[in-house]
């Protein structure tokens, strides 16, 4: 369980961008953050990995604050995959094991290579583990950013924006991962995404953000066409088309 009490955050000289967030993720959930641009979402999200410091509140993974730890005991409990992923003449295999930082006391050792192993073979990219990442597809290097993560065992996987660069085959391939990867570890998942079918299709639970705050936190019904307005300014609705739910703006 992930639990959020409270938490405010401001920038420099700036007013909040977050203004008492509290919200909860149960394990094997997976969470889009949706809202218009400023709104807060990727902040949200940086607070939860120590990449951002919050002024206030309280980040509770299994009871545990992760906002007393330090960045390394952080580090085995949550992962953070970004949007943007560098060019680097690293092999895919060491891009990974980066995974496993966080645990190293001397040296790599054959659980970290077996764990490494493990991950690159669960998303497909075993075969793949001696090219430099800078040689890959936008798809691929998700891909592997991805096993990095999980080589991290972490408890809380957090993903900003992971497929905004990304073609609709490798934003479908990404997203089912993931989702696949939340509910068979019962991990929690959050996604910050502007893509509001992509949500429908692939997430279960959903944070809607006005302003740095909560607007409404649950499943698929709080994505009504009252919230659709007041959150991006829209006349929309959600229609099922075969089974699948979609967001239909109107002209």
């Amino acid at each position: 369980m992930m639990q959020i009490r409270n938490l405010c955050y401001h920038y420099k000289g700036c007013p909040e961008v977050l203004k008492d967030v509290s919200f909860d993720i149960e394990p094997g959930k997976f969470l889009a953050i949706l809202g218009n641009n400023g709104a807060g979402k990727s902040t949200l999200l940086k607070c939860f990995d120590h990449i951002l410091r919050p002024d206030s509140g309280e980040v509770i993974l299994d009871g545990e604050n992760l906002l007393t730890m330090s960045h390394r005991d952080v580090a085995k409990r949550v992962a953070f995959v970004s949007q943007s992923v560098p060019d680097t003449q690293m092999t895919v295999h060491d891009v990974v094991m980066l995974g496993r930082r966080p645990y190293m006391q001397w040296s790599f050792t054959e659980k970290d290579h077996g764990i490494v192993h493990d991950a690159m073979d669960r998303l497909g990219i075993d075969g793949m583990r001696g090219r430099f990442l800078s040689q890959l597809s936008g798809g691929e290097k998700q891909k592997v950013m991805l096993a990095r993560a999980l080589a991290q065992q972490p408890k809380a996987l957090l993903l900003d924006e992971p497929t905004s660069a990304l073609d609709i085959q490798n934003q479908y391939q990404v997203l089912r991962m993931v989702r696949d990867i939340c509910h068979d570890d019962r991990m929690v998942a959050v996604v910050v995404i502007h893509d509001l079918n992509l949500a429908l299709r692939f997430c279960d639970r959903f944070l809607l953000m006005k302003e740095g705050q909560v607007y409404g936190c649950g499943d698929h019904s709080i994505l009504d066409g009252p919230a659709l307005k007041e959150i991006y300014g829209v006349d929309a609705r959600i229609v099922e088309i075969e089974d699948r739910r979609m967001v239909l703006v109107e002209e």
